[in-house]
C-alpha cells in the first residue's frame, strides 16, 4: 500500500495558522517525524497539513483576518484559505479532497481522532467504522435493482409462452401444407372434369362466345367478391386488435401517478436547502475553529494571542501557568474562569458542531432525493407525452381504417348484385350440360380462391416462426441480463455485512500483530466479535449490527480472563484506538485518496513502543507524520526524516 516511489517529496506552506505565523516543511515519502516539546506547535502543523487536504479541523491564529495552508505535492499545488469578517471566519481555495469525512476518521489521527476516542469511551464502534458508507445510497441501488429485475421478469414472463406458440405455428404449418396439398389434388381433378366435360357439350354448345365472356365475367365477379370479403376481414380484425391496443395505452396512461413532484416548489426547496448547506458549512467552520483553538490552548499546544499573553507575569511561561493553574483568563470574555467550566463549554460547542453536521447530512440526504423526484417526474412526463403521441397515431389508424371497413362493405354488396346479375345471365345462355360446366367452373375457381387463401396463411406462419426466432434471443439476453441483475442485487445486498466483516478482520489481525510487536504481557488477546442484536428504535424493534469488545488478560499465575477496556491502562487504551482506527483506514482502503497519515498525542505510550508502531503504520501510507516529545523521537529509526520544532525556531530537519 505504501508506494513511496510513486509520489516525490512534499512541501507545506503555512501562513497564521493555528499557533503558527509563517513556516514552510518538506517532507519526503515515508516517515517523518515533528520532534519538540508541547506548545510548539507541532499539533498546529498536522491540523493546517488537515486544512489543505480539505478538513475543517484547521483554525485560523487568533490575532489574524487572514491564513493560509498551500500544500505542493506531486506538480501540482493545493490551498485552503481562512479569512475572518465580522468575527466569522470563511474558508476558500482548492484542497487535495471533496470530502476528508472519511481521512478525518481514519488518517489523521490526532488525540481527537474519532476513532481513537470511539474506543477509549466505549462507543457502538459499528457507527463508527461504517459512518463513511452511505446506507441510503444502497438502499437506493437496490430498490432500483429490484424495480430493473422485476422489470425483466414480466418481460420473460411474456415469452413464457414461446415454446408453446412455436408447437401451436408448426402444428398450423404442417395442416396448412396437407390442406394445400389436398387442395392442389381437388384443383387437378375439376380441371380433369372440365376438359372432359368441354369435349363432351362441345356440339351442343350455343352461343358460346357469350357464354364464355359471362362466365369470364362471373368467374372474376366471384373472384373480386372473396377478396373484398377476405379483406373485409382482415381490416376486422385490424380494428378490433387497435382496439385492444387503445385500451392498453389508455391503461398506461391512467397509471401514471398524478400527485407528481411540482417543478417549481421542487425548485425553490432544492434552493433553499443548498442556502441552508452553505450557511451550516459556516456556522461548522466557525465552531471547528473555536472548538480547535480551546483545546489547543488547554493542552498547551497553542499560545495565546498576543493582548491575551500581556497579561500574563514574568513569574512563569503562558503554557505552564496554563497547565498547572486550575483557573484561566477566559479568552473571550477577559474573565477568570474555572478550565473544567472552559472544557464543558467546549463539549457543548463540539455538540453543537456535530448537531450541525447532522442536520448539514441530512439536509443532503432531501437534496438527493429532491433531485432523483425531479428527474423521474421529468421522465414520466416525457412517456406520458410519448403515449399521448401513440394514442393520437392510432386513433388516426382506427379512423382511416374504419372508413375502410364501411367502403368495402359497400363494394361488396355491389360484387354481390354483379354476381347474381351474371349467375342469371349465364342460366339464360346455357343448357343442361353447359350448366353442370359453370357449376364446375365456379367449383375450381373456389379450389383456387381457397389455395391463394391457404398459401397466404402458410406464408404468414413462416413470418411469425420467423419473428419467434427472435423472440428466443431476445428472451436469452434478458435472462442473461437477470442474472446480471441478481449479481448485482447480492453484491449490493451484502456490502454492508462485507465491509462489517473486513473491519472485523482487519482489526483482528492488525491487534495480533501489534501486540506482537508491542509485548504487552499481561494482555494474551483483544479481539472484536461481530454480533446482532434486537434493539429499539422509536417504537419498533430491529436487528441492528454491533461489534464487541473483547480483552482477554492473562494473571501473575497464568490464568486467562476476559476483562474490559476501562481496566485497560492509558498506554494500552491508546494502542487499541489506533489499531481501530487503522482497521477503519485499511478497510476504506483510505490509502487510495490521499497519501497522508498523521499520528500524535501518543505520549502515554513508552518510546521503545511509539517506534515499533511508526514502524509498523509505515508500511500503509506514502508520508507518515508523526508528532513526538524528543525523548519519544530519539527511539525511531534513525533512518527517518527529523524536523525539529522549537518555540521561537524554524523547523529544521
Amino acid at each position: 500500500m505504501n508506494d513511496s516511489e510513486a509520489l516525490q517529496a512534499a512541501t507545506v506552506h503555512i501562513r497564521n495558522i493555528g499557533g503558527i505565523d509563517e513556516r514552510s516543511v518538506r517532507l519526503d515519502p515515508g516517515v517523518t517525524v515533528l520532534t519538540g516539546r508541547n506548545a510548539t506547535n507541532r499539533t498546529s502543523f498536522l491540523r493546517a497539513l488537515m486544512g489543505a487536504c480539505g478538513s475543517d479541523a484547521v483554525s485560523l491564529k487568533g490575532d489574524a483576518d487572514e491564513g493560509m495552508v498551500e500544500l505542493e505535492l506531486d506538480g501540482r499545488t493545493y490551498t485552503r484559505i481562512l479569512s475572518r469578517e465580522n468575527g466569522t471566519v470563511s474558508t476558500d481555495g482548492t484542497p487535495y479532497l471533496r470530502d476528508t469525512t472519511t481521512a478525518d476518521r481514519f488518517a489523521f489521527l490526532l488525540g481527537s481522532n474519532e476513532a481513537r476516542r470511539a474506543v477509549v469511551a466505549e462507543r457502538d464502534l459499528h457507527d463508527v467504522i461504517m459512518a463513511p458508507v452511505d446506507t441510503d445510497a444502497i438502499e437506493a441501488e437496490i430498490e432500483r435493482l429490484q424495480s430493473r429485475r422485476t422489470q425483466v421478469e414480466r418481460r420473460l414472463d411474456s415469452l413464457d409462452s414461446l415454446e408453446a406458440d412455436r408447437r401451436s405455428l408448426e402444428s398450423k404449418r404442417d395442416a396448412l401444407e396437407a390442406e394445400i396439398e389436398e387442395l392442389e389434388a381437388e384443383r387437378d381433378e375439376l380441371d380433369a372434369e372440365i376438359e372432359a366435360e368441354d369435349r363432351t357439350v362441345e356440339s351442343q354448345r350455343e352461343n358460346q362466345a357469350a357464354l364464355d365472356e359471362v362466365l369470364s365475367d362471373l368467374q372474376s365477379a366471384r373472384s373480386d367478391l372473396e377478396t373484398v370479403r377476405f379483406r373485409l376481414q382482415s381490416e376486422r380484425e385490424s380494428v378490433e386488435s387497435l382496439r385492444e391496443e387503445r385500451g392498453e395505452l389508455q391503461s398506461e396512461l391512467d397509471s401514471f401517478d398524478d400527485e407528481a413532484v411540482d417543478p417549481g416548489e421542487a425548485s425553490d426547496r432544492i434552493d433553499s436547502i443548498r442556502s441552508r448547506i452553505e450557511s451550516l458549512n459556516s456556522t461548522i467552520s466557525e465552531l471547528q475553529t473555536v472548538v480547535q483553538y480551546t483545546e489547543d490552548v488547554l493542552d498547551g499546544k497553542a499560545d495565546l494571542v498576543e493582548d491575551s499573553l500581556g497579561a500574563v507575569g514574568g513569574d512563569g511561561s503562558v503554557t505552564d501557568r496554563l497547565v498547572s493553574s486550575e483557573t484561566t483568563t477566559c479568552w473571550t470574555c477577559g474573565t477568570e474562569v474555572g478550565r473544567d467550566q472552559i472544557r464543558e463549554t467546549t463539549d457543548r460547542l463540539r455538540e453543537v458542531r456535530d448537531e450541525k453536521r447532522e442536520e448539514r447530512a441530512e439536509l443532503r440526504r432531501e437534496l438527493d432525493e429532491l433531485e432523483r423526484s425531479m428527474r423521474a417526474a421529468e421522465r414520466a412526463e416525457r412517456d406520458r407525452r410519448s403515449l399521448r403521441d401513440k394514442l393520437r397515431r392510432l386513433e388516426d389508424e382506427l379512423d382511416r381504417r374504419t372508413g375502410q371497413i364501411a367502403s368495402l362493405t359497400e363494394r361488396r354488396e355491389a360484387i354481390a348484385e354483379r354476381v347474381e346479375a351474371l349467375e342469371a345471365d349465364a342460366s339464360d345462355l346455357r343448357g343442361q350440360a353447359e350448366g353442370d360446366l359453370i357449376e364446375l367452373h365456379k367449383e375450381l375457381n373456389e379450389a383456387e380462391f381457397a389455395l391463394d387463401r391457404k398459401r397466404d396463411e402458410l406464408a404468414s406462419v413462416h413470418d411469425d416462426l420467423d419473428a419467434l426466432d427472435a423472440r428466443f434471443d431476445e428472451r436469452e439476453e434478458l435472462e442473461t441480463e437477470r442474472a446480471q441483475v441478481e449479481e448485482e442485487l447480492e453484491a449490493a445486498r451484502t456490502r454492508i455485512r462485507s465491509l462489517t466483516t473486513a473491519a472485523v478482520e482487519s482489526f483482528n489481525e492488525e491487534m495480533e500483530t501489534v501486540l506482537g510487536l508491542l509485548g504487552y504481557d499481561n494482555i494474551e488477546r483483544v479481539w472484536l466479535e461481530r454480533v446482532e442484536r434486537r434493539v429499539r428504535e422509536g417504537r419498533r424493534k430491529v436487528d441492528k449490527t454491533q461489534f464487541e469488545l473483547h480483552i482477554v488478560r492473562a494473571s501473575d499465575s497464568g490464568a486467562v480472563y476476559e476483562d474490559s477496556i476501562d481496566h485497560l491502562s492509558e498506554s494500552e487504551r491508546e494502542v487499541v484506538g489506533l489499531v481501530f482506527a487503522l482497521a477503519g483506514y485499511l478497510v476504506h482502503e483510505v490509502y487510495e485518496t490521499v497519501p497522508f497519515m498523521l499520528l500524535d498525542s501518543v505520549e502515554a505510550i513508552d518510546a521503545e513502543r511509539i517506534a515499533a508502531l511508526v514502524d509498523h503504520f509505515e508500511q500503509y501510507s506514502t508520508f507518515l507524520v508523526a508528532a513526538l516529545l524528543p525523548e519519544d523521537a530519539q527511539a525511531l529509526d534513525a533512518s527517518y526524516r527529523r524536523v525539529t520544532w522549537g518555540t521561537d525556531v524554524t523547523p529544521t530537519a
